[in-house]
Parts: C-alpha cells; sequence; structure tokens
C-alpha cells in the first residue's frame, strides 16, 4: 500500500502552493489553550499571522511587519476520535471514498500537529468494540494511526456506534486534550447531546462531518445504489425522482440543521467535510474561525 501520509502531504502542499503553508501552522496554533511568554526571535509577517504577534517597534525599524514567536511552554495531546463503523466504507458527498477522506481529515490535522512538536493518540471502533492506539509524536506513528483506521474500516461488519466512542472517552481518558470526532450524517440522538456535555467539560472538541452522497440523485443513472449501512437496494427507476430528492433534501437539512445547533450551544468547533478537493480549504476555515472567536 502506498503510504498515506505521503498521500496527504501532498493535498496540503497542492493547497499551500496557493497559500503560504504558514497560513495551515498559524490557524492549526489557534487550536491550542495559552500562549507562551518566552521569547524566541522575529521573522517577516505572513498569511495567516494574528495581528496581536506584530512587534510594533521592531517593524517600525526594519520598515516591514515582524511578528514574534515563542517557545512553545508545553506540548499539547491532539486525540482523533474517528468512526470506523461499516457506513464509513460508503461514498462521501463527492461520490469518493467516506473512509478516504476521513483518512485525509486525520492527516492534515496530524502533520500539523507533528510540525508544531505536538503528539496524538487514536480512539476508533464501532458496534462491535472501541479501541485506542498509543500516543505518538512521529510520522511513522501517524502512518500506522491512518493505516489503523483504514483497515478498521474495510474490516468492519458493525454499524457505527458514536455514542460508544465518545463514552469511551469521557471514560477513559481524564488529562485534558483536543479532541478531533471524525464521523458521518448519522443523526445526534439525545445520548450523543448527553456525551457530547461531558466531553466538553474536559476536553476542547472539535466535529468533522464527512458528508454522506446522496441516495437518490436528481438525474437518472441506470444503475442500483446500495446503502451499505442496512444492505438495502435503491431501484434505478427512483433516481431523478423530483418529489423523492426533495423529501430527502428536506430531512438531511433538517438532521444538519439540528447537529449544528446542538454543536454551537456546546460551543464545539464544527466542519462539514464534502470532498477530498475541498477538504484542505474546509479545515482551514474552520480553524481560522476558532481563532477568531479568541481574538
Amino acid at each position: 500500500m502506498p503510504s498515506l501520509i505521503t498521500q496527504v502531504k501532498s493535498k496540503l502542499f497542492i493547497h499551500s502552493s496557493r497559500k503560504s503553508l504558514h497560513a495551515l501552522d498559524g490557524a492549526y496554533a489557534s487550536l491550542l489553550h495559552g500562549r507562551s511568554l518566552d521569547f524566541e526571535d522575529l521573522r517577516k509577517y505572513e498569511y495567516g499571522d494574528q495581528v496581536r504577534d506584530i512587534d510594533w517597534r521592531a517593524t517600525a525599524r526594519q520598515g516591514t511587519p515582524l511578528v514574534k514567536r515563542h517557545r512553545a511552554q508545553r506540548m499539547h495531546t491532539i486525540l482523533f476520535a474517528v468512526d470506523t463503523g461499516r457506513s464509513m466504507g460508503a461514498l462521501a458527498h463527492d461520490e469518493r471514498s467516506k473512509k478516504e477522506l476521513a483518512i485525509l481529515a486525520a492527516g492534515v490535522l496530524g502533520v500539523l500537529a507533528l510540525r508544531h512538536g505536538d503528539d496524538f493518540t487514536t480512539v476508533y471502533g464501532d458496534a462491535a468494540g472501541i479501541r485506542r492506539l498509543a500516543p505518538g509524536r512521529s510520522e511513522g506513528a501517524l502512518e500506522h494511526a491512518l493505516r489503523t483506521i483504514d483497515s478498521a474500516i474495510d474490516a468492519s461488519s458493525a454499524p457505527s456506534d458514536r455514542d460508544a466512542l465518545l463514552s469511551f472517552i469521557t471514560r477513559t481518558i481524564s488529562r485534558r486534550m483536543i479532541v478531533v470526532i471524525v464521523t458521518d450524517e448519522a443523526p445526534v440522538t439525545a445520548d450523543t447531546e448527553r456525551m457530547l456535555r461531558r466531553l466538553r467539560v474536559q476536553h476542547d472538541v472539535l466535529w468533522l462531518t464527512v458528508r454522506d452522497a446522496e441516495v437518490v440523485l436528481d438525474h437518472a443513472t441506470r444503475t442500483v445504489r446500495s446503502d451499505v449501512d442496512t444492505m438495502w437496494d435503491v431501484p434505478d427507476f427512483v433516481q431523478g425522482d423530483a418529489e423523492i430528492v426533495r423529501e430527502l433534501t428536506a430531512q438531511t437539512e433538517a438532521d444538519a440543521a439540528r447537529l449544528a445547533e446542538t454543536l454551537k450551544g456546546l460551543e464545539i468547533s464544527h466542519s462539514v467535510l464534502d470532498g477530498q478537493d475541498d477538504a484542505v480549504t474546509q479545515l482551514l476555515q474552520l480553524l481560522n474561525r476558532r481563532s477568531h472567536a479568541r481574538l
């Protein structure tokens, strides 16, 4: 199998060729609580830097914007909580693999964590059980985590159990972490909300929704689409049926609105990932929103 971390980096650096990679680095830093007061050095201002980091005296002397860099006071731990139930083996909204999109999302944030000297750990599973990987702080450890997610989704025959995943974290992990939940569009339940309230007390939480492919398309396909979770086939004659599409769209939008309202009420940052081509941009926008919210 080709290196998964190499594939992640290729998409990350394709994005950074259009905008400075420091934009992602700076946005990632907004995940972290607290700021070090240990001055390290000065460097030129780059896109994505915070205005509060500009050294105005040095800027006036040099005639170009300069920002202060500080030495980190402590290491942070990112916990990737990844739903690996069989529904994650289906297609995402871009008609490509949901599994690959989930791996890309975790991989991008994992690469940025390593660049900042932070460590990470991974909790994953389905209704058959929840498992945790040991913390790591190397590209080898990240590659192992991404391959584990890949294999777990491929091997899963059990449905997703997002509430069990959240419950595992609240019961077993007491050290404060930045928890990144990677899951699909399954509706939130009362148990989900209760678990998130407990999780939010102890940890900083981000929620990444991997958007599902449309069950019924707005055009005829002459093919049979199947739901990997229910194993039901969607007959070809319903594809392109405007009334069915409207009903399904309304239900999806209602579920999405409830999720967004729930997460907003809990002050949990949230992004919906539509597909692999836009994932890095959507992650960057999420991190920048968090940064601006804390100014």
